[in-house]
């Protein structure tokens, strides 16, 4: 084979051939990046749960609901702060050398997508960011004050996670898995596939707990009318 010309930039991406003629390697470790990503979310995750184990709090939540409002305020940072950076600069960031441009940079080894601008993950990724990450924090507030609404709200983000992560997955599937070294350990499976697959699990667990709640409400509603009316 012969030397890549002048023209190309050697990047750790796939496929092999991507051009990003404006590519400029981190500076950052994998380890320093993955690091503050899980921090960040262990810390929202502890704080959260404290937070909804408060003894004054309104409502007292069962240890299942609050890993939910958990989960729900670390989607909010992870959608904001995270893919809000990416909604905003995906065009610069395979020069960048901010930290969070670097983070995609790394993620980006799993699906090389992110540092294409690929339209899908562009759009995708702005309605993410701009739509279910406050939504995700107004749900927690909402579980935070019972509201009467909070289990429409869990409902209507998870199928919009779910339907994203799918659909995530689905075009990927059929560019043949191109723009990932297929069966890598950590760019792979952990990065694509378990990472990403968190949005799929958990939101379908979260619409049949929001499906069974509000079916529960409709019913004793019905039930209600039903007395009133004999």
């Amino acid at each position: 084979m012969g030397a890549p010309s002048q023209t190309e930039t050697i990047h750790p991406f796939w496929p092999r051939d991507l051009l990003i003629p404006n590519y400029v390697a981190n500076d950052r470790s994998m380890s320093e990046i993955v690091g503050f990503l899980f921090s960040v979310s262990g810390l929202l995750v502890l704080v959260t749960w404290l937070i909804t184990g408060w003894r004054g709090a309104p409502g007292r939540l069962g240890t299942c609901r609050r890993l939910a409002v958990c989960w729900f305020a670390v989607c909010g940072f992870i959608h904001c702060v995270i893919e809000g950076w990416f909604s905003l600069y995906y065009d610069i960031i395979p020069g960048d050398q901010s930290f969070l441009s670097q983070l995609w940079k790394e993620y980006s080894k799993g699906d090389s997508r992110y540092v294409i601008a690929d339209n899908f993950t562009v759009c995708m990724e702005i309605i993410t960011a701009w739509l279910w990450g406050p939504c995700s924090f107004w749900v927690v507030f909402a579980f935070l004050t019972n509201k009467p609404y909070r289990f429409v709200l869990q409902l209507i983000i998870s199928l919009g996670q779910m339907y994203g992560a799918v659909l995530y997955f689905f075009t990927e599937h059929r560019d043949g898995y191109a723009h990932s070294d297929f069966g890598h350990p950590v760019y792979f499976w952990f990065y694509f596939i378990f990472m990403n697959t968190l949005w799929i699990v958990i939101p379908l667990m979260l619409i049949v707990d929001s499906w069974r709640q509000l079916s529960a409400a409709q019913t004793r509603t019905d039930s209600a009318k039903s007395k009133k009316s004999k």
